[in-house]
């Protein structure tokens, strides 16, 4: 495992999980059961995503030419940043979550689960793992962020958004997401 790699994947993965669904359904959760049940439902629905995104995101572009992988991941990373800026510019409501005779931890494991398929974190993380090998490290440093902010939310988010409003995290998360899209087009015309 390079820790560099996991170190560089956090801030990335890290900052487009803060203004995400996922955060926003963690902290209603939290509401309504126990914060760390919720938390332990969370982390393992993105166990489970970030698994998916390094082994089959790295599979999928193995059998690509090193210019070509660079050239899709630079355009993913485009548009990503270009959802994340453009997210920025909507209010969307926190979305529903229902009571049911499940616990806690089995709730947000389902919420998040299918919350999390095609999301911007997880094609993030499948395109880092692309980029930058091993796979491994990626994983970590992903899913370090994506348990972090998950007990940001349950934990402190309403705070965090009394200072910080999701238009700017959208924003700075698009500009770091076009920064490596710039970098990845570079190298790929190299």
């Amino acid at each position: 495992m390079d820790i560099y790699i996991a170190l560089a994947t956090f801030p990335v993965i890290f900052l487009g999980e803060l203004p995400d669904k996922t955060m926003f359904a963690n902290l209603v959760m939290a509401t309504r059961g126990k914060p760390f049940q919720v938390w332990l439902g969370a982390a393992g629905a993105f166990a489970v995503h970030v698994a998916i995104a390094t082994t089959v995101g790295t599979a999928v572009f193995a059998v690509l030419p090193r210019r070509a992988v660079d050239a899709v991941v630079a355009t993913m990373f485009q548009l990503g940043a270009m959802y994340s800026w453009w997210l920025a510019g909507h209010r969307h409501e926190q979305p529903p979550i229902k009571s049911s005779g499940h616990s806690a931890a089995l709730t947000a494991l389902a919420v998040i689960f299918v919350a999390e398929w095609g999301d911007l974190t997880q094609i993030l993380t499948a395109n880092l793992a692309v980029r930058y090998h091993p796979p491994v490290s990626v994983a970590v440093g992903a899913l370090l962020a994506l348990w972090v902010t998950a007990a940001l939310a349950i934990i402190g988010g309403q705070a965090l958004l009394r200072f910080v409003s999701v238009a700017t995290i959208r924003r700075v998360t698009a500009v770091v997401i076009a920064g490596l899209a710039a970098y990845t087009a570079w190298l790929a015309l190299r």
